[in-house]
Order: structure tokens, then sequence, then C-alpha cells
């Protein structure tokens, strides 16, 4: 049976609520993944991925990066948050590591074995995340935004997977490249699935790019690259 459980949290005064799903009928820690969502913030599209993930053993948490679990159908409002964090990346990076102390808190997760993976503005979350240096197994950006933050990119001790739509409007071949050089000086382990005549939110049925195929190929990586990370 899958349960779920919010989880608050402070970030500089600041309240921030995540959404924890696990399977009580497992015992003892397992391994876990976070789930960052799009910009429109916390949505049942990424608790629906949540829930998939338990139904493999894993834990997950649908993590809270505006405060408040804010969400919003209005894209003028989701852009307003989001032009505010990104004013100063390092909110962003602050409250994904924060909520990723909190995830492997808990005892139904395996410390050592956490990934991270984000939907669209969620992706730049989960590569920010990385980019401080955070101690987690690997990171996941879905149709994730490649620009570097106003911080300096540190050692990565996660594993990098991006799956990227290639004719994403939001991540040039420019990006990608500038993404890759990147990665290639400060990751050990990195690598990119891009997928043809592909755009931005291809994973999303709600989204104009959405395709079955890009869905599906993404979602296999995403396991495939869970179960290698995991072991």
């Amino acid at each position: 049976m899958i349960r779920t459980e919010k989880l608050t949290y402070e970030v500089e005064g600041a309240g921030f609520v995540c959404e924890l799903f696990w399977d009580d009928a497992l015992s003892g820690a397992r391994p876990g993944v976070i789930v960052a969502p799009a910009f429109w913030g916390m949505s049942d599209f990424e608790r629906d991925r949540a829930k998939a993930l338990v139904e493999m053993g894993y834990a997950a948490l649908v993590v809270d990066y505006y405060g408040a679990g804010r969400h919003s159908t209005d894209p003028a409002e989701a852009r307003r948050w989001k032009d505010e964090v990104e004013a100063d990346r390092t909110q962003l990076r602050d409250r994904m590591r924060a909520a990723l102390a909190l995830f492997k808190a808990r005892d139904e997760v395996e410390a050592k074995k956490v990934v991270a993976m984000g939907y669209c503005f969620g992706g730049k979350a989960v590569l920010d995340l990385a980019r401080s240096g955070a101690d987690l197994a690997g990171v996941v950006p879905i149709h994730g935004i490649f620009d570097r933050p106003n911080f300096d990119t540190e050692p990565m001790k996660a594993s990098v997977l991006a799956l990227h739509g290639w004719a994403d409007a939001l991540a040039r071949p420019e990006a990608v490249v500038a993404l890759g050089e990147e990665l290639d000086a400060h990751c050990a382990d990195w690598q990119l699935l891009a997928l043809g005549h592909t755009g931005h939110g291809f994973t999303n049925p709600a989204s104009d790019n959405y395709t079955d195929a890009a869905d599906r190929r993404s979602w296999r990586a995403l396991i495939g690259f869970l179960e290698d990370t995991f072991g």
C-alpha cells in the first residue's frame, strides 16, 4: 500500500511542504528518488511519477522549491514565482539541499542511495543540486534547462543522466554543448540521451510536445539509470 506524508521544513525563514511516498508493506530503508516539479510547482503529474517509482520499490519525495507547496495553472503566476527564485539561484540550491537532507533522514530511505530527477525548471533544480557538490548518487534532468547558476560549480559527487529533446526551444544545441563541457570539467560520470524531433515537455501529456515514444524511451532510460546507480 502506498503511503503519503507531508513534510515541512524552513530555509531562511520561508516554509516548504514536500510530499513523501513509500510502500509500508516493505520493511527497512530502500533507495530513494527526489522528484522536482516543472515550473508550475507541485502537481499530480509529479505525484503520479512518484507513485510509479514507489511501485518499483523506491521511496520518493516530490519536492517544493517555491514554498507552501504552491502550484499554479496560470503561466504568468508560475513564471513570476520562477523568476523570483531564479533571480538568485543560491535560493534554489539551498532549498534543494534542505529537501535532500530531510529525505535522507527518513527511516524509509537508504541515505547513500538517493537520486534526484526533475522536469523542466525542476531539471535545473537537480542540476544545481549536483553543481553544489551535494552528496547524492545521481541526478536526472528531464527536458531540463541547462544555463549555469550564479555560484561556482563544485566537483560533482552525483552521476548525471540528461534526458533531452533535441528540438527543445528552451535548451538549444549550444546550451547542450555548454552543459557537456561543464560536466566534462566537473562530473566523473555523465551521459546524455537526445531524442530527435522532440520538443520541450515531451513527457507530459498536457504538453503540445508530448510524444508517447519519447515518454516511454526516457522512462526506460531513467529506470535503467536507477538500477545501474543503485546496484
